[in-house]
């Protein structure tokens, strides 16, 4: 495809000014937020893999362990720096082994990626030490929170870190990340209106909300996302009871017609008859909880805006069918594109390529310049704006790979995949079914259970082993009893091995059903797992 060398030359151009320090779009010095973190060079790197460019990964990894510090003195967005940084280096660590970067020994547990993306999510904490335990919305990287920082934060910046912060609390052993994401979600729950909505911007102090306009775009989009795909993770009910309770509402208070719009949180009346850009992520989502009919007519709803404009203007007035003052403008943004995706995935219509085939002309032909592709300031006159984001390069553009690209390896349906040894055992890696995080960042989660070992898995070894020689004891014994009188017979009493099927008969209770995962293919209980293996991994500490 012409569009994938267009990109790897926009991705060279745009990656290299940045990291040396050039002015900015404005032509002001650089950002010294951008400037310390190389952000576009994180932000893009797995897509330099997804699209096979090997060699410059490997390059930038190595740019990456010679020049990140985080330890400046900079304001960071906290949602913005966990998305892009920390979700970024957390699966390019992820991915370093297929990328042909050599490895340290205990990887996926240990690496220098890993080690950034800990450093840069602890940079972050402070920004948690709330009454709510909501975070603040921004944090200094070399003091923490300033004492003036605004404690009004918006949704998403408050729901958005349960997919990076559980993958590394399961990668390092730290719990702390993952608790913190855990109880920020729970608190956004549990500050949700009597019929079940929730505002756009809350006071993390007081628990107050201070912007009550509900819907699924700008200032929410990313919490219920997270619910979603955090349920899918770390197979939790919990979270995906949770959304699907929202889900309900939110159809209930805002959908018109197959449109969302937004409402009051607490009485469900319209307050802005708009559609959002950033709403077009919502048919992927409803495609990964299998809503697949709504999904398709909420997405050829969208679509038919972005024929009417060759892009997603910020803002459509829905009743009046056009752009609104001031938003009349496409930054490049995925989300349209990562829902064709996914229903491309789920469904193979061949409207969904169709969509694909639009927004690779459109961009190729009104926004591409000399070195990268500008942000579209006004899509009727289609004029440009002297930036592009790095979005661009981390979202729109995998996305748009991987919709015409089924042979890719984000595709795998576990067919192939990497038997790697860990200081916790073997692990199995790279059999598919990542998890994107909201900037397209593919973790996979196979990897959550490579550097850590359940307690229930851990007491179930334990229990197992003592059955077994207890068992083996008692079958001794019994055999140099009974040695002449006829074939041995399993021994029964406590201590003696017993399945809790024939437990349950004999108390006189009928065999439990047991019951699927969520969200997941049937699978061995441990037990048999350890059976089919052949030997047991005991932990030696």
């Amino acid at each position: 495809m012409p569009f994938r060398l267009l990109v790897s030359l926009g991705l060279l151009c745009a990656l290299l000014p940045l990291h040396h320090g050039a002015p900015g779009p404005d032509g002001t010095a650089p950002d010294p937020a951008h400037y310390s973190f190389s952000l576009t060079l994180i932000d893009a790197l797995d897509t330099l893999l997804i699209l096979g460019n090997v060699s410059e990964f490997q390059r930038v990894v190595e740019v990456l362990q010679d020049n990140i510090d985080f330890d400046i003195d900079v304001n960071a967005s906290v949602f913005e720096t966990n998305i892009r940084v920390v979700g970024g280096l957390l699966s390019a660590h992820l991915l370093s082994k297929k990328a042909g970067v050599e490895v340290e020994a205990g990887w996926p547990c240990s690496g220098p990626l890993l080690r950034m993306a800990e450093e840069a999510a602890r940079k972050l904490l402070p920004a948690f030490q709330t009454p709510t335990g909501m975070p603040y919305g921004t944090v200094n990287l070399l003091h923490g929170v300033n004492p003036g920082e605004t404690p009004v934060t918006c949704t998403a910046g408050i729901g958005t870190f349960i997919v990076e912060f559980a993958t590394l609390s399961s990668l390092t052993g730290d719990p702390v990340f993952e608790d913190v994401a855990r109880v920020a979600l729970v608190r956004l729950w549990e500050s949700r209106s009597d019929i079940g909505l929730v505002g756009n911007h809350i006071d993390v102090l007081t628990g107050k909300w201070v912007a009550q306009d509900s819907g699924i775009g700008a200032g929410v989009d990313s919490y219920f996302e997270y619910l979603v795909k955090g349920a899918i993770l770390l197979q939790d009910k919990k979270l995906m009871a949770m959304f699907l309770e929202y889900n309900k509402a939110i159809r209930n208070y805002t959908r018109f017609d197959d449109w969302y719009l937004w409402v009051q949180m607490y009485k469900g009346t319209v307050s802005m008859p708009v559609f959002q850009s950033l709403e077009a992520y919502w048919p992927g989502l409803q495609s990964l909880i299998g809503d697949i009919d709504n999904a398709m007519r909420t997405f050829l709803n969208y679509y038919t805006v972005w024929k009417q404009f060759g892009g997603l203007p910020e803002f459509y007035n829905i009743p009046q069918g056009y752009t609104v003052e001031k938003r009349e403008g496409y930054p490049l943004r995925p989300e349209l594109i990562e829902s064709a995706m996914y229903l491309y995935r789920a469904t193979g219509d061949p409207t969904l390529l169709e969509l694909g085939r639009d927004a690779v002309e459109s961009i190729e032909k009104i926004s591409k310049v000399e070195c990268g592709f500008a942000t579209i300031k006004d899509l009727r006159d289609h004029k440009l704006d002297n930036r592009m984001e790095s979005f661009f390069l981390a979202e729109t553009v995998k996305y748009l790979y991987l919709l015409f690209d089924p042979a890719n390896f984000i595709h795998n349906n576990g067919s192939t995949f990497d038997a790697v040894i860990t200081p916790y055992g073997e692990c199995i890696l790279g059999a598919g079914g990542y998890i994107f995080n909201t900037e397209a960042h593919p973790i996979d989660p196979a990897a959550l259970h490579c550097c850590r070992r359940l307690k229930e898995e851990q007491w179930e070894v334990e229990d197992l082993m003592r059955e077994f020689y207890s068992l083996k004891r008692n079958r001794s014994r019994f055999q140099k009893k009974t040695m002449s009188s006829g074939p041995w017979q399993p021994p029964t009493g406590p201590g003696t091995f017993s399945s809790p099927e024939n437990q349950d008969q004999a108390r006189g209770k009928k065999p439990a059903k047991q019951k699927i995962p969520l969200l997941s293919c049937p699978s061995q209980p441990f037990t048999s797992k350890l059976a089919l293996l052949g030997q047991v991994f005991l932990d030696s500490s």
